[in-house]
């Protein structure tokens, strides 16, 4: 048994524009833009999204919008949606960065949210 919740959604941008994006969804929205500390690609408007967090990553790709799934046990998440359709294409530390069917991409990432946010919106999964 595992527990997993849609976490965020994040706005992939190159990274010579992450700053200005960041700055663009933080006016936009009326938030801080705060700098990840210990994974500096990643900026979070932790308060655009009730219950959930927006993010801006710099990534050395095309501009895209990708969502994660955090969970408390990542590989019986990923075996869940392998299951369902989904193609594991990449792993980055403790991450399964995967497509769903459609082609669209998503993390899957262990628990970010503080514990009672992460049990109150979560899934059990047998």
């Amino acid at each position: 048994m595992h527990r997993s919740r849609l976490y965020g959604l994040f706005v992939d941008t190159p990274a010579a524009e992450a700053p200005a994006a960041a700055a663009f969804w933080s006016a936009a929205l009326g938030t801080p833009a705060v700098p990840e500390e210990h994974e500096p690609q990643f900026t979070m408007l932790r308060e655009a999204l009730p219950a959930l967090t927006l993010g801006v990553q710099a990534v050395d790709d095309a501009p895209r919008y990708h969502v994660d799934i955090e969970t408390d046990d990542h590989d019986a998440e990923a075996a869940r949606l392998t299951a369902l359709g989904a193609v594991e294409i990449n792993r980055w530390l403790d991450c399964h960065i995967m497509r769903a069917p459609g082609g669209h991409l998503l993390c899957v990432v262990p628990v970010h949210s503080a514990p009672e946010l992460f049990a109150a919106h979560c899934t059990v999964w047998p």
